[in-house]
C-alpha cells in the first residue's frame, strides 16, 4: 500500500524504481519527511514497475538507471509506452551528460544523481510536476548543447544505452563474467558487446577503453 504525506502539493502519486530496498526506503523517507502531498509505491525491476503502471496512474516515475537485466534507460520507452504522460526522472550514480543526454532522448524529464540532497530531489518532482524537466545545475549547460547539437559529439554518444552501460562497467573494472551476472547476460553477449563498443570508439583494448573514459570525464 502506498505511503502518503499531507503537505503543500495537490496529491502526487509516485513510484520508486530501484532494486535495493534500502535506498527505496531512504528517497522514500526523504519525500515524506518534508511533508508533501505523496503517495509513494515502490518496485524492485523494471518488468514490476511496468505491471505496477499498468494498474496505477502515477505522476512521476524515480527510475534507476542500473537495473538487473534491462537497463533503466531501456525501460523509459517501455514505460512511456504504457503511460505516455507519465513523467520519468532517472536516477544515476553517473554525473557524466551523456547518460542525461540519453535518457532525455529516451523521453525522461529529469536526470537526478543518486548522491542528491533532499532539496534536489524535491526540486526534481516539483519541476516535472509543473510541466519542466530538471537537470542538476552543474550539468544543466552541457546537457542542453549536447541535446541541441548532435555534431561535433563524442564517439561515446553514439554508443546505445546498453553499450554505454557495459563500457561503464568494464572502465569501473570489472570483469566481463561481473558485468553479465549484473546485467543477467551470457559472458559471450557481453564479450560481443565489449566488441562493437570497441569498434565505435576505435579504441583497442580495455585499457584504451579506461584512458578514454578518463578523458571524456565519465570517470575520475
Amino acid at each position: 500500500m502506498a505511503e502518503r504525506r499531507k503537505g503543500c502539493l495537490s496529491e502526487v502519486r509516485i513510484l520508486l524504481v530501484d532494486d535495493h530496498a534500502i535506498f527505496r526506503q531512504g528517497v522514500r523517507r526523504l519525500l515524506l519527511d518534508e511533508g508533501d502531498d505523496f503517495l509513494i509505491d515502490e518496485a524492485g525491476s523494471g518488468g514490476e514497475a511496468l505491471e505496477r503502471i499498468r494498474q496505477t496512474e502515477y505522476q512521476v516515475v524515480f527510475l534507476d538507471i542500473n537495473l538487473p537485466g534491462r537497463s533503466g534507460l531501456d525501460w523509459i520507452k517501455s514505460l512511456l509506452a504504457e503511460r505516455p504522460a507519465l513523467r520519468v526522472v532517472v536516477l544515476s550514480m553517473y554525473h557524466a551528460e551523456q547518460y542525461a543526454v540519453t535518457a532525455f532522448r529516451a523521453g525522461a524529464r529529469g536526470y537526478v544523481s543518486k548522491d542528491m540532497g533532499c532539496d534536489e530531489l524535491l526540486d526534481a518532482v516539483r519541476t516535472v510536476i509543473g510541466g519542466g524537466a530538471y537537470i542538476p545545475p552543474e550539468m544543466a549547460s552541457q546537457v542542453v548543447v549536447a541535446m541541441g547539437d548532435k555534431t561535433g559529439q563524442p564517439p561515446h554518444f553514439a554508443l546505445s544505452p546498453r553499450e554505454l552501460q557495459i563500457l561503464m562497467g568494464i572502465v569501473n573494472g570489472r570483469s566481463l563474467t561481473t558485468i553479465g551476472q549484473e546485467l543477467l547476460l551470457s559472458v559471450k553477449t557481453v564479450s560481443t558487446y565489449r566488441g562493437r563498443i570497441l569498434a565505435k570508439l576505435e579504441l583497442a583494448s580495455n585499457a584504451e577503453l579506461v584512458s578514454y573514459a578518463i578523458r571524456q570525464g565519465l570517470i575520475a
